[in-house]
C-alpha cells in the first residue's frame, strides 16, 4: 500500500495522479493523507498498522510542503485490502475516523456513472482537496476520461482568482468541477473572472453539505450549471444527483426513516473492522446514518439521525429547519442545532450568515407555517460565518457553542 502526503499542491497531487492510475489497473491500494493527518495511522482492531517510512518522508515542521510517497508494511491481512484501489478516511464528523476500502469496481461505477448523467466524458478541475472521497473522485473521474485533472493550487486556501486561472488552462470541450457551497458562493461573492469561469462549466458538483435553496437559485440566476450530489465516503462519494439514483444505484428508506443505499458503487467495508462494516454493510447495501424520503421518487434528505432534536417530546429534523430559514430574503446560510433545555428537554436553534439584520418573528413565522410551532427555532444568533469542519460540513458542535453567545431576543 502506498502512503500519499498532500499539501494542496499540484505536484503533490501529480504524484496521487500517478498512484491512482495504477491502482485502477490493480497495483498496490493508495491512502492519501492531508498535512492535517497524524504521521501513523492505525487501523481499528488491531495492533498492526501502516507507518510512514522516515526515509520517504517527515510530516512534522515544514515537511508537508512536499509530498512523500512511501509504501507500508504491516498491514493486517483483512480480505477487504486486497481488491482495494483506495482507502480513505471518513471526515470523523459521525465518530472516530475510519479507513473506507474503496475497490476499483466501485470507483470506475461512480465515475461512468456519473459520466453519463453529466453528458459524457470532459476535462475536470480538482478545486478540492484530494485526500477527501469528492476530490479523490475528481482525480478518477478525469483519468478514466482520459486526461489528468486541472489542479488548483489550495496551498492557500480556496481562492476564486485562482479558480478561475486554473479554469483558463482546461482548454475546450466539456468540462466538469467539484465545489462544496461555500466555494459556490465566494464564487458568487466574486464575481468577473472567477465568476464567468463557474458560468463556463457544463456541470458544477455541489456537494460536501447541504446545498442550501436560496444559494442554488442565485447560482443558477448567474449562469452556474449546478448539480447537488448526496453520498459519503462508503459510496465511492455522490450517488444521487438533484435527488435521483445515478445509474445502478438503489435507494430505500427503511423502517426507521434511514436512507439506505445500494448498487456497484459501494464500499467494500473498513479497514481491519469487521464489526463496524457489519454493522452498516448488509445483503449488497448500505445503511447511512441519515434520515430521509422519497418524494414521487426523487431522494429527500433530512438530515443525520443522530441531529435529531427532540422538544417537548416532538421530533425535529435540522435540515428540514434549515431550507424554510435558508429560503427567507436576506439569509445565506443558517445551521440548526439542539440545544439543552430544562423545560422542554431541548429547543430549536439557528445560527444564521445573513445580509442583514433579519427580523426574528418573520423567520420564526415562516418555520411554523412551514413546519409547525415544534420546529420554530427560540433560539436566533447571527453569525459572520458558519464553523466548518472537513471540506465544508457545518460544525455543529461549534454552532451550538456560538449560540451560547448574544442572541437575537425571542419575542411572539
Amino acid at each position: 500500500m502506498r502512503i500519499i502526503r498532500l499539501d494542496g499542491s499540484p505536484e503533490s497531487v501529480a504524484t496521487l495522479v500517478t498512484a491512482v492510475a495504477v491502482a485502477l489497473q490493480g497495483g498496490p491500494a493508495v491512502l492519501p493523507l492531508g498535512p492535517a493527518a497524524p504521521a501513523r495511522i492505525p487501523t481499528p482492531g488491531s495492533a498492526n498498522h501502516p507507518t510512514q517510512d522516515r526515509s520517504a518522508g517527515r510530516t512534522t515542521g515544514r515537511a508537508h510542503r512536499t509530498a512523500a510517497v512511501q509504501t507500508a508494511h504491516g498491514v493486517p491481512d483483512a480480505p477487504p485490502v486486497c481488491t482495494a484501489g483506495l482507502l480513505v478516511a471518513t471526515s470523523g464528523s459521525t465518530g472516530d475516523p475510519r479507513l473506507v476500502v474503496l475497490p476499483p469496481a466501485a470507483l470506475r461505477a461512480s465515475a461512468g456513472a456519473t459520466a453519463a448523467r453529466l453528458g459524457g466524458p470532459g476535462r475536470w478541475l480538482l478545486a478540492l482537496p484530494a485526500d477527501h472521497v469528492a476530490g479523490l473522485q475528481v482525480v478518477v473521474r478525469a483519468l478514466l476520461a482520459g486526461a489528468p485533472a486541472a489542479v488548483q493550487d489550495l496551498r492557500d486556501g480556496f481562492r476564486p482568482e485562482g479558480f478561475a486561472t486554473a479554469t483558463a488552462g482546461l482548454g475546450p470541450g466539456r468540462r466538469y468541477t467539484s465545489l462544496v457551497p461555500t466555494q459556490l458562493l465566494r464564487l458568487l461573492d466574486a464575481g468577473g473572472a472567477p465568476l464567468d469561469a463557474l458560468c463556463s462549466y457544463d456541470g458544477v458538483l455541489v456537494g460536501g453539505a447541504a446545498l442550501d435553496a436560496g444559494l442554488r437559485v442565485r447560482a443558477e440566476a448567474a449562469g452556474a450549471r449546478v448539480v447537488a450530489t448526496y453520498g459519503m465516503t462508503e459510496t465511492a462519494g455522490g450517488c444521487v444527483y438533484d435527488g435521483v439514483p445515478l445509474d445502478g444505484v438503489q435507494v430505500r428508506i427503511d423502517g426507521d426513516g434511514r436512507i439506505v443505499i445500494g448498487g456497484p458503487t459501494l464500499a467494500a467495508g473498513y479497514l481491519d473492522d469487521p464489526a463496524a462494516t457489519a454493522a452498516v454493510f448488509v445483503d449488497g447495501e448500505f445503511r447511512t446514518g441519515d434520515l430521509g424520503r422519497l418524494v414521487n421518487g426523487r431522494l429527500e434528505v433530512l438530515g443525520r439521525a443522530d441531529d435529531a432534536i427532540v422538544t417537548g417530546g416532538e421530533k425535529v429534523a435540522p435540515a428540514a429547519v434549515e431550507r424554510v430559514l435558508a429560503a427567507q430574503p436576506g439569509v445565506r446560510a443558517v445551521c440548526v442545532v439542539g440545544l439543552p433545555d430544562p423545560e422542554w428537554g431541548a429547543v430549536v436553534g439557528a445560527a444564521l450568515v445573513v445580509d442583514d439584520e433579519p427580523e426574528p418573528d418573520r423567520l420564526r413565522s415562516a418555520v411554523r407555517t412551514a413546519l409547525g410551532r415544534a420546529a420554530v427555532p427560540r433560539v436566533l444568533h447571527t453569525v459572520d460565518a458558519l464553523p466548518l469542519r472537513g471540506i465544508g460540513k457545518p460544525d455543529r458542535a461549534a454552532v451550538a457553542r456560538l449560540l451560547a453567545g448574544p442572541r437575537i431576543p425571542r419575542t411572539g
